[in-house]
Parts: structure tokens; C-alpha cells; sequence
């Protein structure tokens, strides 16, 4: 297993969703590595939860990670939100992203989880996608 490409692949999605002028259009700059402290804007985007797991071959080291990208809103109801998580998965969806460290061989949509959180007030999209890496 090679976790090496990890922190590159991080940096990859997060400068691929930070320069998009689509999601920008949505929520302006409000992209977080890691919820700041103090307010918050009332839609915003952060990284989430990463699992890796081993995908080396004879060929060298490799990984799938299934990484979060979460989406919160204030808005009524889910729309907003998940107007939001369409342009997050566009961004990312297929993406070819360069890497410092290994290479990304692909990257897709997973899965979803909607829900209300913070008794019913905001409005949270957890969406998980896969990516392949190769590292060396």
C-alpha cells in the first residue's frame, strides 16, 4: 500500500473545487480544508472524512481513497444543498487532476448521505468519492 499520494490528493481536489467559478458562483471563497472557527457564511463546502485502502499491484504502490466533501447550508429545505453537491461532483467527477506526489488514475462519485442536523436548522450533504492513486 502507498498512503503516499494522500496529502497531494487532497491539495489536487481541494485547488480543483477552490478554482471553479461555477461552485465560486454558489458560495463565493467559503471552500475549508478544516471548518474555521468563529462564523460561518450560511452555505459552505469543507473536507471531510478520508479511508485508504491497499490497491498495489506487481506494477508498484497504490491506493483507493474514498474521501467526504461536505456541503452545509442554512437554506429551507434541501435545494440549495444540493445545487451545492451538483457542482461539487461536477468539479470532481472524471477530474484530471495533477498530483504532486504518484498519479491519480481515477476519481468518482460514490455516494450521498442528505440530512438535517442542528435540530432540523441546517441542511448537510455528505458526498463520498473514490479515487484510484498510484504512487512511484
Amino acid at each position: 500500500m502507498s498512503y503516499g499520494p494522500s496529502a497531494a490528493l487532497q491539495t489536487a481536489v481541494f485547488g480543483a473545487l477552490s478554482g471553479d467559478a461555477g461552485l465560486a458562483l454558489l458560495i463565493g471563497t467559503a471552500i475549508y480544508d478544516a471548518e474555521p472557527a468563529g462564523a460561518l457564511p450560511p452555505s459552505y463546502v469543507t473536507l471531510g472524512a478520508e479511508r485508504v485502502k491497499d490497491r498495489s499491484d506487481g506494477t508498484g504502490g497504490g491506493a483507493v481513497h474514498e474521501f467526504d466533501v461536505v456541503i452545509v447550508t442554512e437554506a429551507d429545505g434541501f435545494q440549495v444543498a444540493k445545487t451545492i453537491a451538483a457542482a461539487v461532483s461536477d468539479v470532481l467527477v472524471d477530474a484530471d487532476l495533477a498530483l504532486a506526489r504518484g498519479r491519480l488514475v481515477s476519481l468518482q462519485f460514490y455516494k450521498a448521505r442528505a440530512a438535517r442536523v442542528e435540530n432540523g436548522r441546517v441542511r448537510r450533504i455528505d458526498l463520498t468519492f473514490r479515487a484510484r492513486t498510484q504512487d512511484g
